[in-house]
Formats: C-alpha cells, sequence, structure tokens
C-alpha cells in the first residue's frame, strides 16, 4: 500500500459523479416544472460518506469545465473530499441526469411505478477518463483505491483504465470494487456481465448484490454460490438485501453473516454506496470482520433515513457502541430518522424494544 504521508488519502474514490435534478414536487417528468439540483455518483457518494466518517479521502474524476462542474467540484469538496485530483475537460460537458424521488402509486389499482430515470452523460468529461488521462500516481495515492462497474460501462477507455488499475501491478493500492451492475448501462454490450466478472476477479475487496449476481451471471444459490462463481478476491461481501451480508474473508474463508439493523425507512437510496463506505472505514481502521459488516449496516442505516442519495454517517464512537452491541441487542436494534444525531438527544435514541 502507498502514502504514509500525513497529508496523502486514506483512501481514493474513482469515477463519475452527475448533476442530479430531482422534481420539486411529485409526478412524471413531463409534468414537473421545476427541480432542484444535487449530485449523483456511486464512488463520490463513498469518498463524501468515508470524509463525513473522518478519513481523509480523494475524489479522481473529470467533469466539463461548465458551470455543472464547478458545481460539483464544489459540492463534494463541501463534505471535506480532497477534489484537487479532478480534471477539467474544455471540449466535453459534465453529466447530468433526472430522476423522480421513487416508488409512487399510479393507475387504477394504485400499484407502485418505478421511478423515472434520463441520463444525459454520453460524451461527458468523465466518459474520456482513459489511462492517459488520469496519473497512475493519482489513482494510486491512498491505501484503498475504491471503484465500480459503472465506469467500465461508461467507455472503451474508461474500460481500459479499469483494466489497469485493477491489473496486478507493483505498490498498487487495496482495490475495491462494487459490482454495481446495471443493465441499462451495457446497451447493445451483452459482454457486459463477463466484463465485470473479470475485473471483479483482480480486486481485493469485491461488493455484489445477491439479485445482482444473477442478474448478472446467472448465480443462485446464496453467497456460498456466489463465492464459488468469484473465488479470487480475498474479500468478498454478498449483499443480501434487507435481510443482511455475508463476508468471505481469510478470518471466515466459510463466510460470515450479519444481519442488517431494522430502520424505518425514509427512501430506498444511497444504502448500498453507504455499506460500502462503512465497510471500507472499519477496514482502513483494522476492525474485525464482523465489525466491518455492521459498520456497512449502519451506515447504510443512515442514508436509509433521510430522504436523499447521501447521509451524515453516525460519529464514529456511536458507530463503534452499536456496532459492539450482543447479538440479541443488534437484532432488537431499530433505527429511525434522526437516529445519527447522538445517543443523548431524542431524536438520536435508537430502539431496543
Amino acid at each position: 500500500m502507498n502514502s504514509t504521508a500525513p497529508h496523502a488519502p486514506e483512501a481514493v474514490c474513482l469515477g463519475e459523479s452527475l448533476v442530479t435534478f430531482l422534481p420539486s414536487r411529485p409526478g412524471r417528468l413531463a409534468d414537473v416544472p421545476s427541480f432542484d439540483r444535487s449530485l449523483g455518483g456511486a464512488e463520490s457518494n463513498v469518498a463524501c460518506t468515508l470524509a463525513a466518517a473522518g478519513h481523509r479521502a480523494r475524489w479522481l474524476s473529470r467533469v466539463g469545465a461548465d458551470g455543472f462542474g464547478d458545481y460539483l467540484v464544489r459540492a463534494v469538496a463541501s463534505y471535506g473530499v480532497d477534489t484537487s485530483a479532478v480534471g477539467r475537460d474544455p471540449h466535453r460537458p459534465t453529466g447530468v441526469y433526472f430522476r423522480t424521488a421513487g416508488e409512487r402509486p399510479t393507475g387504477p389499482d394504485g400499484g407502485p411505478e418505478l421511478s423515472e430515470v434520463v441520463y444525459y452523460r454520453a460524451g461527458s468529461a468523465a466518459s474520456a477518463m482513459s489511462a492517459e488521462t488520469v496519473p497512475a500516481a493519482d489513482a494510486d495515492a491512498g491505501r484503498v483505491l475504491h471503484l465500480t462497474g459503472i465506469t467500465a460501462a461508461l467507455s472503451a477507455d474508461c474500460l481500459g483504465l479499469l483494466r489497469r488499475l485493477t491489473s496486478d501491478r507493483p505498490g498498487r493500492p487495496l482495490v475495491s470494487f462494487d459490482v454495481n451492475y446495471r443493465a441499462g448501462l451495457w446497451p447493445g454490450a451483452p459482454a457486459g456481465p463477463e466484463v465485470l466478472l473479470d475485473l471483479a476477479r483482480g480486486c481485493d475487496v469485491v461488493f455484489v448484490g445477491e439479485d445482482e449476481a444473477e442478474a448478472a451471471w446467472g448465480v443462485s444459490g446464496g453467497p456460498a454460490a456466489v463465492r464459488a462463481a468469484l473465488p479470487e478476491p480475498p474479500v468478498l461481501v454478498v449483499k443480501e438485501g434487507p435481510a443482511g451480508a455475508t463476508a468471505f474473508t481469510p478470518q471466515t474463508p466459510g463466510g460470515l453473516f450479519a444481519p442488517a439493523a431494522r430502520v424505518d425507512v425514509v427512501a430506498p437510496v444511497g444504502a448500498g454506496d453507504a455499506f460500502a463506505a462503512g465497510f471500507l472505514s472499519a477496514t482502513l481502521r483494522g476492525l474485525a470482520p464482523l465489525e466491518r459488516l455492521r459498520h456497512g449496516h449502519l451506515f447504510a442505516a443512515a442514508a436509509l433515513a433521510v430522504p436523499g442519495d447521501l447521509a451524515e454517517p453516525p460519529s464514529r464512537e456511536r458507530t463503534g457502541e452499536l456496532a459492539a452491541l450482543s447479538d440479541g441487542d443488534w437484532e432488537r436494534l431499530r433505527l429511525g430518522p434522526g437516529w445519527t444525531a447522538g445517543a443523548g438527544s431524542p431524536a438520536g435514541k435508537a430502539r431496543t424494544p
């Protein structure tokens, strides 16, 4: 691992961020007259959450030399993230997307309709990231380099960059990879799932949902089946939705399952990135596998208890206190909106009925 300098990043998160436009009121995109601006991006979400949790985090990307690029850099930096390595592209724009808030009842039967999401990212500045435009020294500056499968789908150059970063090379940091399989990002590219599997095989820590593994690779049968299909990474975390997650590590080669904390969900967005940030936070601190999983669940619970993609994680002290609960107390734990405010405030109380 690299970078023992006192101000060097602990974690570098590489990937595209987009300016996100959310409807100012419920309704279809076609019917909403105005939108509120925010930021979105799996890798920058992880960087922002790690920084808010007290880690030195750097976001590595490219944005356009435009107002939207200015906004993204400023917004990510406001969380305490180092944005000094973000490149500016004078010839390509910053990507944007529009989405509705989530499921809403529609139609005569009142059934749910999924969010509408419309991306304007083709030809974006970030899609031009490559082994030539992203210096190896910037990517390898931290103890951990966090990547996702989203970047691999942006362009051939981006895929080439990820192939280089996940290759076995001297002095590379711990490489973390969230598969993040999204079929819509691979139109006309049937080899997409195999590309992601190949990239994951070269990484040190891999996050994948049980449902993702089935959708991308046709793997069913639970975490053990996913591990059989992906035996190479020293650490594999299989997320099992609201039930919990299983970690395969050198200390737990047969798999260690940790149930998720029960949460009064406000919005089901951002939990995956928050889980990865929590697990990596505990990894950077050298904590045991069970504590890593519980940190992931607690950071995810913080995201689920707010309406947006990003939530301030619980303090290190609070996270440690809850992660150390007995199995019985953990199972009784229930977290609602405001629980990260701290154990001393009414809004921050975790309930153990």
